[in-house]
């Protein structure tokens, strides 16, 4: 009687208790079923218009800069180093001096060989007066003659002996950092600085054989380095060359730009672009506004359901060529649409938002970007 009572007692409370359970479970789910109920308040979006543009084409390679002059200076006669007449990274001209070696015995030599040659010339003259006269043979004129010749050829040999002592610079450019000290005794071909000619300046790229066709004298490049990430600089193809590299299957092309302030150097790697005559227009829109999933890329464009509400539709679209943050769409997507420019995590299919009109999008100027394969 006892156990069965008790047996009555368990199961009359775990009824109660499962009861309260399960009514508290019931409530939450009448509390969720009215808040879903309510209409949900519109998300902030920024939208962006799409919108045409112009691009040219470009054949994009990579290529490293070089001076049109650029040489190594050293010297040719050997000597102690008497003056520097330069600073390290300094501005040149031609024929500017930049060391001079000690010359002093190669002035004495040259006078002493002056000497000999005035004396040579007296006795050239002497003679020449005497010929006539026949006071002296055809032979020891002839002698005089070759000896005063020779003295002025010894003079001027010493001469430019003692100007080859003098190291000056070959054209302008700018001197890279000084190699020798004052007073150092210098060997034959000692280097003694770079000096390079910067503006303009030379660009060497290749190109694969099957583009030949857009490669040509006189067609523009747009070039950019790692150094001047936001700069484009431009130029215009000088050569190209006569034959196709055999181990590589590319051709070789020299390009000259304007270096006014001496941004490029020679050695710079640079990306090169070679721009097209012919521009197409083309259907783009900023990179953040496309996503990604397995399906393929999507954007959310801004529309209407039926109620009149702005909501976002998920919008499949296919992607060409890109330049800087903006893309290109060659499927889904025609000039016009509003599409969401940002967030697009935060976002669902046919969900209620409030755009907002995001400022235009940068356009690249049609000969500036680089055209690169799309996904």
């Amino acid at each position: 009687m006892k156990t069965t009572l008790r047996l009555v007692i368990v199961i009359l409370v775990l009824t109660v208790a499962l009861g309260g359970i399960f009514g508290w479970k019931y409530l939450k789910m009448q509390e969720m079923g009215e808040k879903n109920a309510q209409p949900q308040s519109p998300t902030p979006i920024e939208a962006v218009t799409i919108v045409s543009q112009s691009w040219r084409s470009a054949l994009s390679s990579v290529g490293s800069l070089r001076a049109i002059n650029g040489v190594e200076v050293a010297n040719e006669l050997a000597g102690v180093v008497s003056d520097v007449a330069f600073e390290s990274g300094q501005r040149v001209s031609q024929g500017d001096v930049l060391i001079r070696l000690e010359d002093s015995v190669d002035q004495a030599a040259l006078v002493a060989l002056e000497a000999q040659a005035q004396l040579a010339n007296e006795t050239y003259k002497r003679y020449s007066n005497l010929l006539p006269r026949s006071a002296v043979s055809q032979s020891q004129f002839d002698e005089a003659r070759a000896n005063y010749r020779a003295a002025r050829a010894n003079v001027e040999q010493q001469r430019a002996q003692i100007n080859k002592k003098t190291i000056r610079a070959p054209f302008d450019g700018v001197v890279g950092l000084r190699e020798v000290d004052l007073g150092e005794y210098i060997a034959v071909g000692t280097p003694i600085v770079d000096l390079n000619m910067l503006d303009p300046i030379h660009v060497d790229y290749s190109v694969p054989e099957r583009a030949l066709d857009q490669v040509a004298a006189g067609r523009n490049i747009a070039l950019t380095v790692a150094a001047y990430p936001e700069r484009i600089f431009r130029g215009e193809i000088l050569a190209v060359a006569p034959s196709v590299n055999e181990s590589t299957r590319t051709i070789n092309v020299r390009a000259r730009l304007d270096n006014a302030d001496g941004a490029l150097r020679p050695g710079m790697f640079a990306e090169v672009n070679t721009l097209s005559t012919e521009t197409r227009e083309v259907i783009t829109l900023p990179r953040t506004a496309l996503s990604f999933n397995t399906y393929g890329d999507f954007v959310f464009r801004v529309t209407e359901n039926d109620q009149g509400q702005t909501v976002v539709a998920r919008q499949q679209v296919t992607t060409g060529s890109t330049r800087d943050d903006v893309i290109e769409i060659t499927e889904g997507l025609v000039p016009g649409d509003r599409v969401v420019a940002t967030g697009l995590l935060r976002l669902r299919d046919g969900q209620p938002v409030k755009p907002t009109e995001k400022g235009a999008y940068p356009d690249p100027a049609a000969d500036a970007g680089e055209e690169a394969k799309g996904r």
